[in-house]
């Protein structure tokens, strides 16, 4: 029997899929449980419909991850910040910061996009990835100097 995914099943699929199951199982579990939908003609075009959808949606989310992209890579961010009598910083700069730092500045981004190994605990000039959207990424400069 073939159905159409509500939500993620485990092993079985994603959602928004066509996939084809056992009758059974599509009876006694994916329909009861609201996993999924019969594959009929209307439900079809549905499902067509939203992917083509989600696409569009895709492209735009991307394009506008190109723009910011641009941006970026002509910005460099100034981070000041509080340092001990030898140099090292009194805590450590995370996503967070980074990411305060970046709406100050006019840039709103999220901070799973960020890609930090670790905290920066230095005064320095430090490179930043980022990972926009699947197929773009960036790199931001970021500068940690004192306050």
């Amino acid at each position: 029997m073939k159905v159409i995914l509500i939500k993620d099943v485990e092993k079985i699929g994603k959602a928004k899929s066509l996939i084809k199951v056992k009758d059974g199982f599509a009876r006694n579990f994916l329909l009861p449980k609201g996993f999924a939908i019969e594959a009929n003609a209307g439900n079809l075009k549905k499902l067509k419909q939203d992917q083509e959808k989600m696409v569009l949606e895709l492209e735009k989310k991307k394009g506008v991850a190109e723009e910011l992209k641009s941006r970026l890579d002509k910005f460099s961010l100034n981070i000041p910040v509080l340092v001990q009598e030898d140099g090292s910083l009194y805590g450590s700069i995370s996503e967070v910061d980074i990411c305060a730092a970046l709406k100050n500045e006019g840039i709103e981004i999220e901070k799973s996009c960020l890609v930090m190994e670790e905290p920066i605990k230095a005064l320095g000039i430090y490179e930043i990835s980022l990972k926009l959207h699947p197929e773009v990424s960036s790199k931001l400069k970021v500068w940690v100097v004192k306050k």
